[in-house]
């Protein structure tokens, strides 16, 4: 009897995998984003909900995050932002802190060495924020992986850590700036709209724009996430699932509403 059940659980295992595969197949077919991103919300609350820790929370999320990816990369979407640490986050618990440190040095490694996610889907990595805040241990790990992501030139993984989106929009408009002063006459026609936009963290890393916003958990609210990215051509959804039990039946909606309006817009 045991085998028949073993049989029959990998029987069934085999069948969802291929209607796995037989949707993106389907969903591939139809316009796809070329960026999305994600809020990814919820860890601390699912942990407590379960009756974990925090950081038990956020390595659940680290595991919906490789799941994600690979579902994006399967429908050949080219950029995916993640919201990974808020500059405001450092005023957690230390001991919080201290283990999200520990486990981003560990995981960002793991998704980059050879045969590993980053490298079968040929993603390059890229991180994103105020990073002179990261202790040295983890400036070096985040090095190391996108020193071994670099030559990937098929997608992005853009990593926000620690990441705010007045200190990305202040930084651009500094550049911007000092671009104008360097000139040998200073030249205030070279401050617009586009040239900030062109000096963001998002756009100096080869990101185009960004079509699909997604926040889980519940909040709605972008909480200084990609504010200036997220244009009137981007689609915003805020979507009740915690971070770590966002899955596939959670995206496929999105993306149908997506393609929705894709249509809508070039039938009109």
């Amino acid at each position: 009897m045991t085998w028949i059940l073993g049989w029959t659980v990998s029987l069934l295992t085999f069948i969802k995998t291929q209607l796995v595969i037989l949707l993106l197949h389907v969903l591939s077919a139809g316009p796809i984003p070329r960026h999305v991103a994600f809020e990814m919300d919820g860890n601390r609350r699912f942990a407590r909900l379960t009756g974990r820790r925090a950081v038990e929370g956020h390595s659940d999320g680290f595991h919906t995050l490789k799941r994600i990816l690979e579902i994006c990369m399967r429908l050949d979407i080219r950029c995916v932002t993640v919201y990974a640490f808020a500059i405001e986050n450092f005023n957690r618990p230390p001991d919080e802190v201290g283990a999200l440190m520990k486990l981003a040095e560990e995981r960002l490694v793991e998704i980059a060495q050879n045969g590993a996610l980053l490298s079968q889907y040929g993603v390059r990595l890229n991180v994103l924020g105020h990073r002179e805040l990261l202790p040295m241990h983890v400036q070096v790990a985040i090095d190391k992986a996108e020193g071994m992501t670099r030559q990937n030139n098929r997608a992005i993984l853009n990593v926000c850590a620690p990441y705010a989106s007045r200190h990305e929009i202040t930084l651009a408009v500094q550049s911007v700036v000092q671009q104008a002063l360097d000139k040998e006459n200073f030249d205030s026609s070279l401050i617009t709209e586009q040239t900030i936009e062109e000096n963001l963290m998002t756009s100096l890393g080869g990101s185009p724009p960004l079509d699909i916003f997604i926040r889980t958990s519940g909040v709605k609210r972008l909480s200084g996430f990609l504010q200036w990215q997220c244009c009137e051509n981007t689609q915003i959804h805020m979507v009740d699932t915690y971070w770590p039990d966002f899955g596939l039946w959670d995206f496929v909606p999105i993306l149908l509403d997506y393609q929705r309006t894709v249509w809508a817009r070039s039938s009109s």
